[in-house]
């Protein structure tokens, strides 16, 4: 049997999975990864930490699915983007990678936004001037940190490090390059002079992949430290919320996948680029297709944090503390009885793309107790998933039909509120463990071994949520009062 290996370096975990097609998966597991913030609104992670889980998980995966590594036809690679790892004239690691949900270059995005043709900008990369730009991270790291920069010879994503440690070869995957800011639309291809106008040197730009693209193949030091069959097939990899989609069958206009992990991504279908500054413009994984998506700087990451900060004691009392708190949750009115959070934690991208907004919880009196915090901070995120789809709309892209996967669709407390703020139908994927799936399928494509749609036969739906119609009227004023929140803070910050 041929087998396919699909690895996601995810913002809180390292996931692996092992797959024979047409519809098998034979293993999957995952190791936690650490993400640093020591300064408000600092992200970053630690690239050795990613590639000494993925050392790790490749043995557990062969032991779990009783499978030689010999069988393993392909390996694809996904991850957060676009995080920036430099890597010195040797190939080594500088320093921690600042990911993309990072927010301290604040006072960079607002130079570039002064100093540079916005519309033009976004014209021609499809993104627009804004904390998601690599050249933003290097403009800060040119100011704080020159010593590290003048070394740097090499700019990589979180994928394109893996395969890098996999291959020995240099790469940067094409919508790692395009949400990076360097990637000129009309021609698909790396454009020196845009990157340099972001802040970007091209200089540290390695050749261009694409996600289906064979880029190299498992060296012998790789497979010594892995487990891995020296030569093996490994592909260029994609996007963690491109891949998720990919494998959740978002593939027609008006499809829309709602990705509950790390961060909260709102990912649709278009048969054209619609560049717009408030959203970001991937690549479809199907040649031909565009995705434009959004992406929050936090979601599961909150949750944890909740848990972690407040909620410690709950460990041992017969569940896990998010499972209680979903049942207290449960137990608390909509709309958390007055109750409003805003979930920036880190900042916010998309739609706001505001750095420098932070996390709140307005509205607190004693009658509140932590099963209204949990609630409130559930409700938060399907108020900004509400926000989004509002501006997908404007932008004129349809959604027809909302699918929701990853690990925070597990609860179905928190789907139903996303159900009933959005006032539609909800499916819960069953059989998509996320971006590994869709990493794995690439790999599969990618050597000739399958074809994009033969996906589908891994997911089916597991759960259907229908609106309440009668908390509509609740949602609506829980949801102009948590739009009000964040204009009457930014006007006084101002």
């Amino acid at each position: 049997m041929t087998l396919f290996l699909g690895l996601d370096i995810g913002t809180t975990s390292t996931i692996g999975i092992l797959i024979e097609p047409p519809n098998r998966v034979l293993a999957i597991a995952s190791r936690p990864v650490t993400l640093h913030s020591d300064h408000p609104g600092w992200a970053e992670e630690d690239p050795a930490e990613w590639w000494d889980n993925v050392c790790a998980l490749v043995p557990q995966l062969l032991a779990s699915a009783g499978a030689a590594a010999a069988e393993i036809g392909g390996i694809g690679v996904a991850g957060m983007l676009p995080a920036t790892v430099l890597l010195d004239g040797q190939g080594q690691v500088l320093r921690r990678s600042i990911q993309q949900s990072d927010g301290r270059c604040g006072a960079e995005v607002a130079e570039m936004q002064a100093s540079i043709d916005q519309a033009a900008f976004l014209a021609a990369a499809g993104n627009g001037v804004n904390q998601q730009l690599v050249g933003a991270k290097i403009r800060w790291l040119a100011r704080h940190e020159p010593q590290i920069l003048a070394q740097a010879h090499t700019v990589l994503g979180s994928y394109d490090y893996v395969n890098y440690r996999l291959t020995g070869r240099l790469g940067i995957e094409q919508n790692w390059a395009l949400e990076a800011g360097v990637v000129r639309v009309a021609t698909g291809e790396v454009d020196p002079q845009q990157a340099e106008l972001s802040g970007l040197p091209a200089r540290l730009l390695p050749p261009l992949v694409a996600s289906s693209q064979v880029i190299g193949h498992v060296t012998p030091e790789a497979s010594a430290l892995t487990g891995l069959h020296p030569g093996t097939p490994v592909v260029g990899g994609a996007a963690d919320m491109i891949a998720s989609a990919l494998g959740a069958g978002v593939v027609a206009p008006g499809d829309v996948l709602l990705k509950f992990g790390g961060a909260v991504d709102i990912l649709t279908v278009s048969e054209t680029p619609v560049p717009d500054e408030r959203m970001f413009l991937d690549y479809h994984l199907v040649p031909g297709l565009w995705m434009p998506n959004g992406c929050m700087s936090t979601g599961g990451s909150v949750l944890n944090w909740v848990v972690a900060t407040f909620a410690g004691h709950l460990s041992g009392q017969g569940g896990s503390p998010h499972a209680i708190l979903d049942a207290m949750a449960a137990e608390r009115p909509a709309g958390s009885d007055g109750l409003t959070v805003l979930p920036y934690f880190l900042g916010e991208k998309t739609p706001l793309h505001d750095p420098a907004a932070r996390g709140v919880i307005e509205g607190l009196t004693l009658s509140h107790d932590l099963g209204h915090i949990w609630r409130a901070v559930l409700e938060s995120y399907a108020y900004a998933i509400r926000h989004h789809v509002e501006t997908l709309q404007d932008m004129g892209h349809p959604t027809r039909r909302f699918l929701v996967s990853d690990g925070g669709a597990r609860s179905g407390v928190w789907m139903q509120i996303v159900c009933d703020v959005l006032g539609a139908p909800l499916s819960r994927l069953s059989g998509h463990p996320g971006s590994c799936l869709g990493a794995a399928w690439t790999a599969a494509v990618g050597t000739g071994a399958a074809e994009w749609d033969g996906i589908s036969a891994f997911t089916t739906r597991d759960a259907d949520f229908t609106p309440d119609t009668a908390l509509r009227p609740v949602y609506d004023a829980g949801y102009a009062r948590f739009r009000a929140t964040y204009a009457a803070l930014r006007s006084r910050s101002a």
